[in-house]
């Protein structure tokens, strides 16, 4: 069974050496985390439980420029980030897919 949780980060970012993307710059990203697990007690975990792991993991990310804290901040590279410290808190299988604006994801 596949239980979601959508949120929202905003942040600046430059992609070094990009034509368009080049210059300061930001997002509205839309955070997606799809964990899969089976029912135990009636649900896999609680919502409240969950949307806690995200939210604190965010907060490393959000209202900040990326370029501070990782070289090369493409949406595969932030989506890498974030999946690796969700790991530490979600203890599921799990799916991240990250858009960065309308129409563009990266989902790993």
């Amino acid at each position: 069974m596949k239980l979601g949780v959508i949120d929202y980060i905003d942040c600046a970012h430059f992609i070094p050496g990009h034509d368009k993307c080049g210059s300061l710059h930001g997002h509205t990203y839309k955070v997606e985390v799809v964990i899969e697990g089976e029912k135990k007690s009636g649900m896999i975990i609680d919502f409240a439980e969950l949307k806690k792991s995200i939210k604190e993991t965010l907060s490393f990310y959000d209202h900040k420029t990326l370029n501070d804290i990782m070289e090369f901040p493409s949406v595969e590279n932030i989506c890498e980030s974030i999946k690796n410290k969700l790991s530490k808190h979600i203890q599921f299988p799990f799916t991240l897919r990250i858009w960065e604006g309308h129409g563009k994801w990266v989902e790993m």
